[in-house]
């Protein structure tokens, strides 16, 4: 997604609200080049940024905007979840502390296979939003790719549920995907097009 994007004008630094290394990695990868990318730790600000909202607009937003307040920069907020009907919609935007407030991304896949036992219907959808604040204001960004729950994890690549979340059309896990592969499908990556096409937009008005 890097390479072929013109330049912005409106955008050439962008701070990423996230304590999350393996997140980092995945946006700074879907970002064009031209934008300087800088991380809350290398600017001294606190990693563990409040996300105690009910949606995922919400959190995203509550960590774009305590990013901005802090730094002055146009700040970057992702917040993500996977969504299994079957279970109600949930994890949903309790995803990252599905299995309690230490974040543990093993024990929550765990929860999630063991909540999904016996359900036949095993459809699920990863969201992510991303928020944008800067001096043009607050703008969200959505994108969503469908999917269903594999029974056991498989490959060890990606973060979070990735070894278990196969997309639909395929037979791979995000976490048997390269970089590459998944950022061509993934929530984050059509959330990031959004965000681009917004920057051009700004762009041509001027």
């Amino acid at each position: 997604m890097s390479g072929p994007h013109r330049p912005s004008r409106s955008f050439t630094e962008l701070l990423l609200a996230s304590g999350n290394s393996a997140k980092l990695v995945e946006l700074r990868a879907l970002l064009p080049t031209h934008i300087k990318v800088r991380g809350l730790s290398e600017l001294g600000l606190p990693t563990d940024l409040p996300e105690d909202g009910s949606t995922l607009e919400e959190n995203a937003l509550q960590k774009a905007w305590e990013a901005y307040r802090s730094s002055g920069l146009p700040s970057l907020a992702d917040d993500s979840g996977l969504e299994v009907p079957a279970l109600n919609g949930a994890p949903g935007v309790y995803s990252a502390r599905y299995a309690g407030p230490e974040k543990d991304d093993r024990a929550n896949l765990e929860l999630l296979l063991h909540s999904l036992q016996g359900h036949a219907d095993r459809r699920a959808r990863f969201r992510t939003v991303l928020a944008l604040v800067s001096s043009h204001g607050e703008h969200l960004f959505e994108g969503v790719v469908e999917g269903h729950i594999d029974e056991l994890p498989k490959g060890d690549a990606g973060f979070g549920y990735d070894p278990v979340f196969v997309p639909l059309g395929d037979t791979r896990t995000f976490a048997q995907m390269d970089a590459v592969a998944k950022n061509a499908i993934s929530h984050r990556a059509k959330a990031m097009r959004a965000l681009l096409a917004y920057f051009d937009g700004l762009d041509a008005r001027g």
